[in-house]
């Protein structure tokens, strides 16, 4: 069974109606129809910026998601978002010092290897600046001293992954991994591990190179055909394990976490088998609001521990519901 932890889950609705509370004892900002005024419903708070830093790799489109949760959160707010990504930690830890030295007034982070980037992230915080952490983290966030925490616990999310891989009736399951040393991607395959009754396998792969990866997964399930189930651990490298699955001619079908509108679409035409969503459009959103929210009235989400966005299973049963939601970017 998956195991519960003293966690704080704090839904959707519960958020926006703070935010709202909030928007009203400030004054939401009308329209006055000289065009001195913003647009009804945006915030009328002082202008403020807020940087946003991720590890997202270039072309990988589960980031377009979180970004697009991110400018709507700023576009109410009434605030500059200065959104930037980069792979590796070491240029995380500069982009962050960047926005420390252009005295920006809030900071959003994700945690991916939180070792490299806890440093950052106080001095962050001695120099005044709030810091939250989102996507990347889950176990380390509040040692960095961040306000706040918006994603999922990898390893309840593995956990259900490998709990669904028994309903199904699977035996051997491989689950790929595109970036050693990444806690939330090491956790996801420990979490599977964890509650497989099968046969788990781990397969390191560079996720930056996607020829390669399709060429690892070929060969492994080539070598292996006793494996019937890969699970990968973002939309990009499921929709390249089908095309691995046909290669080798494995008998294999494919799950993921994380998703894009590629592989709603692979739901759809069964491709793919499911996929767990950890909803980046609302980690965004939280990301950018939260820090909005305590900058111009104190307030602060989660009670002090972290503010769960997932894990939920996309499959055939709801994926028609989610693809209206993916045309538009939000999923």
């Amino acid at each position: 069974m998956i195991r519960t932890r003293k966690l704080t889950f704090i839904a959707l609705a519960a958020a926006t109606a703070v935010t709202l509370a909030s928007c009203s004892s400030s004054g939401g900002r009308q329209d006055t129809g000289d065009g001195g005024g913003a647009a009804a419903g945006v915030a009328d708070t002082e202008r403020m910026t807020i940087a946003m830093v991720t590890h997202a790799a270039p072309g990988d489109t589960f980031w377009d998601i979180v970004r697009s949760g991110a400018e709507d959160a700023a576009a109410k707010d009434n605030v500059d978002l200065n959104y930037q990504g980069a792979p590796e930690a070491a240029d995380q830890v500069n982009l962050v010092q960047s926005a420390i030295d252009s005295g920006v007034d809030g900071i959003a982070v994700t945690l991916a290897k939180a070792d490299a980037l806890a440093p950052a992230v106080q001095a962050a915080t001695e120099a005044g600046i709030p810091v939250v952490a989102f996507n990347g983290g889950f176990g380390e966030w509040q040692e960095t001293g961040a306000l706040g925490y918006f994603g999922q616990d990898e390893e309840i999310a593995g956990e259900a992954a490998g709990e669904r891989l028994n309903e199904e009736g699977a035996q051997h399951s491989l689950c790929v991994i595109q970036e050693q040393g990444h806690v939330g991607l090491e956790a996801r395959c420990r979490g599977v591990d964890n509650t497989f009754s099968g046969t788990s396998e781990i397969l390191y792969v560079t996720g930056t190179d996607m020829p390669s990866v399709q060429q690892s997964i070929t060969s492994k399930l080539q070598q292996d055909p006793t494996i019937d189930r890969v699970v990968t651990l973002g939309a990009p490298f499921a929709l390249t394990a089908v095309q691995s699955v046909g290669e080798a001619g494995s008998s294999a079908t494919v799950a993921t976490f994380d998703t894009n509108p590629e592989l709603i679409s692979a739901i759809q035409n069964g491709d793919v088998e499911w996929a767990i969503d950890q909803q980046p459009y609302l980690q965004g959103y939280l990301a950018v609001d939260s820090l909005w929210l305590y900058k111009t009235n104190g307030n602060t989400i989660g009670g002090g521990q972290a503010t769960l966005t997932g894990p939920s299973f996309i499959d055939s049963s709801n994926v028609e519901r989610v693809a209206e939601f993916a045309a538009g970017g939000t999923r």
